[in-house]
């Protein structure tokens, strides 16, 4: 053991910057957990009085809480679908172009929002989906009428999940293109003698082949379940959406910065924290014993 921490010597090295920047901006800030179990007053700090479980239950009893709780699984559910489906598809589409730099071409194409943050993006959604925005400036030109795609409650849902996938498919992409070029390929020699098309052996080889990847990143994803993304509804959400737009993150915000209610706000986070960290925890397990993924 002695041996191998020498040899890797210079690796903790270089971790230690990092390790301690976590602990600084993760670690030191759970203390400030006991605010969910306190009547917070911002005079007293820590020292608030103590009210136990009261703020939990206070929460539990908010209709608004339970709402944004379905709206966070419901987005969260159709990211995850959207997220493994549409990258597979695509990395399957472009693992079929013969030419060299026009699949590189592609790839950078879909890779490149994926390097953008929400605030930016949000900007360019308003442009593309707003009222007066390309869109719905086509659709009025067509003779057809607008779309709210960011102010209406039953559109504003689907137009988060697509537009995230949007945004995120390139890097998934990425990923199954690199699982894409480890299979053998002797087997699709063998496929084409015996008188199997593309599409058989996209089926019969391909897939099989892919499915641990495919797996692997599906039970990975379980952990961030209940991230909806914040920066992205933050963004591009109002109070018109607030039905089906508001997620347990966007309520956390209202209720502890906007609000002041930071004992409420705090106590929404923990329960999000500790589910957070159970469906972690079973998605670990599943990757471990499904796709056979260790951490170390």
């Amino acid at each position: 053991m002695l041996t191998k921490l020498k040899q890797q010597r210079a690796f903790h090295l270089m971790l230690i910057p990092s390790v301690i920047l976590v602990f600084i901006y993760s670690y030191l800030p759970l203390y400030g957990m006991i605010i969910a179990f306190q009547d917070y007053n911002p005079g007293l700090g820590f020292k608030s009085h103590w009210v136990g479980m009261d703020n939990f239950e206070h929460v539990f009893r908010q209709p608004n809480f339970v709402r944004t709780i379905w709206n966070t699984l419901y987005m969260s559910f159709f990211k995850l679908i959207g997220g493994i489906v549409v990258p597979v598809i695509f990395a399957l589409l472009l693992n079929e172009v013969a030419r060299a730099a026009l699949k590189r071409s592609f790839q950078t194409l879909v890779y490149v929002p994926n390097f953008l943050s929400w605030v930016i993006m949000a900007g360019i959604m308003i442009d593309i989906l707003g009222s007066d925005g390309i869109v719905n400036s086509l659709f009025v030109f067509l003779g057809a009428e607008p779309i709210s795609f960011l102010g209406s409650p039953s559109m504003f849902p689907w137009t988060m999940i697509v537009t995230d996938i949007w945004k995120g498919f390139g890097f998934g992409t990425v990923v199954y293109l690199a699982a894409l070029t480890s299979i053998d390929p002797g087997l699709y020699e063998a496929a084409l003698i015996d008188g199997a098309k593309r599409w058989k052996q996209t089926i019969y080889i391909t897939l099989p082949l892919l499915m641990p990847t495919i797996i692997l990143m599906t039970v990975l994803s379980l952990g961030n379940i209940l991230n909806a993304g914040f920066d992205q509804i933050f963004n591009l959400y109002s109070p018109v959406v607030y039905e089906t737009g508001d997620i347990i993150d966007t309520y956390v915000y209202r209720l502890g910065i906007q609000q002041a209610q930071y004992s409420v706000g705090a106590a929404v986070g923990f329960f999000k924290s500790i589910v957070s960290c159970i469906l972690l925890v079973l998605s670990y397990i599943l990757a471990y014993r499904v796709a056979g993924y260790r951490i170390f």
